[in-house]
């Protein structure tokens, strides 16, 4: 789920991101500091929930959502608890009170993990070599054999997807696409890479026990000491 934190106070935003990094399913994508400038965010990069304060300057968390309305989950998040009525009237999906208990979150991300997996069954589903996939960027659109696709490299929140000579970009994390793929054919070589292993054209050992890997394209991609030993011991006889 690519989330965005909306709070003016800065302390509060990260606090609640190192809470939510306890949750793989849960991507921050954003952080902001006030009703107009997590408007345009929302519109921007289409986020599946939003973490929001509901007392801000200017425009209140309430208000934002009611401008908002349907588009996205909302979990308000809030030291005062005499707003709850009025924020399940506009459709909260949770409410949970400053400071924020790990286990109350924990609840909140299953629930939203459920909702999520009904409402958008396929998009989370294992892929296979042989299925053909949807691209899209920009006004230019492909449909790609998902073993055509040599690599994915993390580009902030976008991922460029390298096929035949194209390079599009498309907003998603490398961690959902991990959890799709077969890990024999695409390997997690780094936090920026995910390589498909029947493109590799050679390897060589590499520093602080990491390796090197050369592309048939040419491209050179760095596979961390970490991932090095669990390439070895997954593909070794």
């Amino acid at each position: 789920m690519k989330a965005i934190i909306i709070d003016d106070e800065r302390l509060a935003r990260q606090e609640l991101k190192n809470l939510l990094s306890a949750h793989k399913e849960v991507e921050v994508i954003a952080e902001c500091a006030d009703a107009n400038e997590a408007l345009a965010k929302i519109k921007e990069l289409k986020p599946d929930v939003i973490f929001c304060d509901i007392n801000m300057p200017g425009k209140s968390g309430l208000e934002l959502v009611e401008e908002i309305s349907g588009v996205v989950d909302v979990v308000f998040v809030t030291a005062y608890d005499e707003h709850a009525i009025k924020a399940f009237e506009v459709n909260a999906f949770d409410y949970l009170l400053k400071p924020v208990h790990p286990e109350r979150l924990g609840e909140t991300i299953k629930k939203l993990s459920v909702k999520e997996s009904a409402s958008r069954p396929d998009n989370n589903s294992p892929l296979s070599e042989k299925d053909m996939v949807f691209i899209k960027d920009g006004e230019k659109c492909w449909f790609v054999r998902l073993s055509d696709i040599r690599l994915f490299e993390s580009e902030g929140n976008y991922v460029r997807v390298y096929f035949e000579t194209f390079r599009p970009l498309i907003l998603r994390s490398l961690n959902s696409l991990e959890l799709r793929l077969n890990e024999k054919q695409f390997f997690r070589a780094s936090r920026k890479h995910i390589v498909n292993m029947s493109y590799i054209a050679g390897v060589e050992t590499w520093f602080n026990g990491g390796l090197n890997v050369k592309m048939k394209d040419g491209k050179e991609i760095e596979i961390s000491r970490r991932q090095a030993v669990r390439l070895k011991d997954m593909m070794s006889l």
